[in-house]
């Protein structure tokens, strides 16, 4: 947790499997407060945001303490994605 004037920058260590599914500009769920991914640290398996004041003052993430566990909810698209990708649909248009 960084602070910067009123806002608090937050950056947060997942696994490589959440990670993959995290995206700069794209929607996570911390704790059930949805943001915007400010930027991706693939090399840290890290990603960070920004809460403005309002949002400190209206979500339970400001409490919590450096190394405290959080629930991650990523964006549902990226799901749909990588399961398009993976069941091969891909292939079949390259071959028609």
């Amino acid at each position: 947790m960084e602070p910067e004037g009123d806002s608090l920058w937050i950056k947060v260590k997942t696994s490589p499997k959440i990670l993959k599914f995290i995206v700069p500009k794209g929607f996570i769920a911390v704790d059930g407060t949805s943001l915007t991914v400010v930027k991706v640290f693939d090399e840290e398996e890290c990603f960070n945001f920004m809460l403005v004041d309002y949002t400190q003052q209206k979500a339970v993430i400001p409490l919590k303490k450096v190394g405290q566990k959080v629930n991650l909810e990523v964006d549902i698209l990226g799901k749909y994605v990588e399961r398009l990708l993976s069941s091969g649909f891909m292939d079949s248009i390259k071959s028609r």
